[in-house]
């Protein structure tokens, strides 16, 4: 006996349509006359379109389900498509390198994140709006050094640590508040245990007939 299984099949293009929709693509590409080819094409577009709603969301929703026709059909269907045929290089072309900013970062635990926004907010003019994101920044620092410590930390170590990191152009005044760590992280919650139902909290205990323990 002869098993099919699904690692024995032709690889396809876009699993998340199912197998059936490949097997339609496989079958129309066979299709001699053009316009039955097409009206084939229409209908598989519709199928596809149904299974896969969460595409309806996106811009030129049409326009994705061709270009998803083509790709299954690895770019051998020769139908009337609406929209131009893609590019088979589009789909191999590797993304383009993410630039990453250079260097080390001084304290792991607070990021790249809060080095930016340290030296953004040093070269603000003082005033509310610095002294606003001075709160904000001492704040994020202790969240994120309480985070990755696993333990308290006093404030004043992190005051020491903004300021070398801003070059000392960051300072706390009178306005900026650092919290609690209970206002920080709040403590879990955690869920009570499970009790036995009403009938079963005073249920007698019967022996049954006829078994006499001695």
């Amino acid at each position: 006996m002869n098993y099919d299984y699904n690692t024995q099949r032709k690889r396809m293009a876009l699993p998340e349509y199912g197998r059936n929709v490949q097997k339609m693509v496989d079958h129309i590409k066979t299709i001699e006359n053009r316009d039955e080819r097409n009206r084939a094409a229409k209908t598989i577009i519709s199928i596809m379109g149904n299974l896969n709603p969460h595409l309806r969301d996106i811009g030129d929703f049409k326009h994705k389900l061709w270009d998803h026709l083509a790709l299954i059909a690895s770019f051998e269907l020769d139908i009337d498509s609406p929209y131009p045929v893609p590019e088979p290089a589009k789909f191999v072309e590797k993304p383009n390198q993410v630039p990453y900013k250079q260097g080390n970062i001084r304290f792991l635990h607070y990021g790249r994140i809060i080095e930016l926004m340290i030296d953004a907010a040093s070269e603000m003019e003082d005033g509310d709006e610095k002294e606003y994101f001075t709160t904000l920044i001492v704040n994020q620092m202790k969240k994120s050094y309480i985070t990755w410590n696993r333990g308290q930390v006093a404030d004043e170590v992190i005051i020491e640590n903004m300021k070398l990191l801003s070059r000392g152009k960051l300072k706390m005044t009178d306005g900026v508040r650092i919290l609690e760590v209970r206002e920080l992280i709040p403590p879990v919650k955690r869920k009570p245990l499970g009790k036995p139902h009403g009938k079963q909290l005073n249920k007698p205990y019967n022996k049954k007939k006829g078994h006499i323990r001695h």
